[in-house]
Formats: structure tokens, C-alpha cells, sequence
């Protein structure tokens, strides 16, 4: 049976051997990567598009945050105005209410 000592001892080997392979694979992926850069001639916007560019013609992205557009002065509590209305909000003359 192996001792406590002597299973810290394989983890702590063990764990230099992950870091080692890690930093072996992310050097490999990164050339793997700067080669096809380079042999297409792309762009960082063109890897890495960010903000609406990257979004366009699929239109608003899932689970993306929409600001609140009405506020119920007595709880402060908010509403975007989409899907059901929560109880405090009336049905009728919901201009009292806009943020």
C-alpha cells in the first residue's frame, strides 16, 4: 500500500508533467495558429470579430441583456416591457411607468 507522503510526491511529479505538457501544446497551438494567420492574410477582427459586427445577419444574440424600460416607483422594481407584465404594471397607460 502507498503511504499519504508518497501519493503527494506522485501528484506534485504528476502536476509538473501536466504544466509541462500544457505549455508544450499551447506553444504547438499558438504557431499552429500564427501560420494560418499569416498564410491567409487575416485580420485579429477577422479571428477574433467582437461587438454587433459579429452578430450581424443572426440577429440579437441569445441571453444577451436588454435595459429595464419601465420602473415601479413604490418598489423600484423594473421591467424590460418584453414577455408578460408583472403584476404592479397596469394594462392600460404604462407612460407613468418609463424610465
Amino acid at each position: 500500500m502507498i503511504s499519504y507522503k508518497e501519493l503527494l510526491k506522485q501528484r506534485e511529479a504528476l502536476e509538473q508533467q501536466i504544466n509541462e505538457a500544457r505549455q508544450r501544446e499551447v506553444a504547438d497551438a499558438l504557431a499552429q495558429a500564427r501560420s494560418l494567420v499569416a498564410e491567409f492574410g487575416l485580420t485579429v477582427q477577422e479571428v477574433f470579430p467582437s461587438g454587433r459586427a459579429s452578430t450581424r445577419g443572426r440577429g440579437a444574440v441569445a441571453g444577451s441583456k436588454v435595459p429595464p424600460k419601465y420602473r415601479d416607483p413604490a418598489t423600484g422594481k423594473t421591467w424590460t416591457g418584453r414577455g408578460k407584465p408583472p403584476n404592479w404594471m397596469p394594462k392600460e397607460n404604462r407612460e407613468q411607468f418609463l424610465i
